[in-house]
């Protein structure tokens, strides 16, 4: 189905993470790229004004010719009652009835990290919080800066699930959560402490310090750097005198 005339229903649906999709109940909707790229702006800011809109969708030509593409790309929108995209004024925006899996993923990251969940009851939201990541291959600016605070979202949500997990008594699902950001981000060290976390909430501390170490050595590797003292003192808590004597890489400095 292309450029058709439909019902917007509150089964209309669009996938912004992963490949570009448009579903109206069981039936996608092709669109063209300019009516992609219209779509999928209008949906990660939610209002926009048409000067915006038409400037940032076609920044290399004049004024004039922005704006006439933009009509045209809005009229070859598909049509139905409540409207795609809703006119209001000089704003554009599109109508509340479109599900968007971008609104779900930040509701969702935001409520983690601002501890709103999950109860211990309840299976973590792991497969939200580990999917695609925003229009893989699309390059424009607007773009890359959106995937980037989605990236940062979820890193930050999936730090924070794994420390709940653990606090729950949840270490299995806490480690998930935490390779989840260490695959995410190989050098991310908050997440390469929540690995080690988890592994110490299981009393596995031989485990803890093998992870420990291979991190240690990939830092070095590829920035030059140590881990901090927080990740040392993590470790050096748990370990008994006997052990820290073999790994004084884990016994924080005068320093730390």
């Amino acid at each position: 189905m292309s450029e058709a005339i439909v019902n917007v229903s509150p089964s209309a649906q669009l996938w912004l993470l992963g490949q570009f999709r448009l579903q109206f109940g069981t039936e996608t909707v092709a669109l063209c790229r300019n009516g992609q790229r219209l779509l999928a702006f209008l949906s990660l800011r939610e209002r926009v004004a048409r000067t915006v809109l038409a400037g940032t969708l076609w920044p290399e030509v004049t004024e004039e010719h922005a704006r006439g593409s933009l009509r045209t790309t809005l009229w070859k929108l598909p049509r139905g009652e409540p409207p795609l995209v809703r006119c209001c004024g000089d704003v554009l925006m599109v109508t509340p009835d479109l599900r968007v899996d971008v609104h779900a993923l930040t509701r969702t990251a935001l409520s983690v990290v601002a501890g709103c969940g999950p109860p211990s009851c309840c299976h973590p939201p792991l497969g939200l919080l580990t999917g695609d990541d925003l229009l893989p291959g699309w390059d424009e600016e607007w773009v890359l800066l959106e995937r980037e605070r989605l990236r940062q979202l979820r890193l930050h949500a999936l730090d924070t699930l794994a420390d709940t997990l653990i606090q729950q008594g949840r270490p299995a699902l806490a480690m998930e959560a935490a390779w989840a950001g260490v695959r995410a981000e190989p050098l991310r060290e908050s997440a390469h402490r929540a690995v080690v976390s988890a592994h110490l909430a299981e009393g596995n501390v031989c485990e803890a310090l093998r992870h420990y170490a291979a991190f240690r050595r990939l830092l070095n590797d590829e920035l030059g750097v140590e881990p901090s003292p927080r990740f040392t003192r993590l470790l050096a808590e748990w370990l008994p005198p006997r052990a820290a004597a073999g790994h004084p890489e884990c016994v924080p400095g005068p320093t730390a």
